[in-house]
């Protein structure tokens, strides 16, 4: 397949180039906002139909969360028109769209996991935002993949496990929120099942995180168990760091459709991040 990554420099964007390149078959293109700007309708279309790719992959994103509820027009573009266009241009080439999507689509007050018939409720400008864009999606494209993950990490780019393990190079005390809850999730791992689905016409919306659960302090302290870093680690309230967005207090997520559609599991978070951590 001829798969054109869109936000290719990401942690997320790099770990599909490596991973999708592994197979020769595959002929991989990669542009970040260097090559394409996703929110200038015009050039998206002409761009992405002149390439002419079987699949497009977006993994570009305004992902500031808290810089989110100030620059909010930006948001929208980067988060809701931008995978419009991408719709559009995809439509016009007969390419396949693969979106990356969000937990934060939901408000955090369910009390079992997520699944993607559960109705949304996005409490923050960047959860109205990624949502916005996959209502869009739908409306201007039929052969789409929305993936919903939460809580990435990965070898590329910055992520809370390389900011954990350099804070506890420069403290030997941190204070970790222990009162919201997550599914770290591996991006090696939901580049397997983005791998997985491109190969199928088995379009629609998907959870896509690794199973099991954790709050950010539990999460902290799993980092640091598995890289025996001697440090303490207290757990805290969100009152105690106000930030300008509300976070969901639980977004935990089962990956439904992917069990039902492809009977395919992703693996537990801990498992994940050890296998990370080596």
């Amino acid at each position: 397949m001829d798969i054109l990554i869109v936000g290719a420099k990401g942690q997320l964007g790099k770990e599909l180039e490596l991973l999708l390149g592994e197979d020769s078959d595959n002929l991989i293109y990669t542009w970040d906002i260097e090559e394409l700007d996703i929110t200038n309708g015009s050039q998206v279309i002409n761009k992405i139909t002149d390439l002419n790719p079987d699949v497009v992959i977006n993994a570009a994103a305004y992902t500031a969360v808290d810089d989110c509820e100030e620059n909010v027009n930006l948001t929208y573009r980067v988060n809701a028109y931008g995978p419009r266009n991408l719709a559009v241009a995809c439509q016009k080439c007969n390419a396949k769209l693969v979106q990356i999507s969000t937990d934060f689509v939901f408000d955090g007050e369910n009390d079992k996991p997520y699944i993607e018939f559960d109705q949304e409720n996005p409490i923050n400008i960047y959860g109205k935002s990624k949502l916005a864009g996959e209502k869009l999606i739908k409306q201007f494209s039929n052969r789409y993949f929305i993936l919903r993950t939460a809580w990435l990490y990965g070898e590329h780019g910055d992520n809370f496990v390389k900011t954990m393990l350099s804070l506890a190079e420069k403290n030997e005390k941190l204070k970790v929120v222990d009162d919201q809850i997550g599914s770290p999730t591996s991006t090696k791992d939901l580049s397997l099942v983005i791998q997985k689905l491109i190969k199928t016409k088995l379009y629609g919306v998907y959870h896509a995180s690794n199973q099991g659960q954790a709050s950010w302090y539990q999460f902290a302290k799993e980092i640091f168990n598995l890289t025996n870093t001697n440090i303490k680690v207290d757990p805290v309230s969100s009152k105690e760091f106000p930030r300008p967005a509300k976070r969901p207090k639980c977004s935990v997520m089962r990956n439904y459709s992917l069990e039902q559609s492809l009977d395919y599991k992703m693996r537990n978070w801990k498992k994940a991040l050890r296998d990370y951590l080596k």
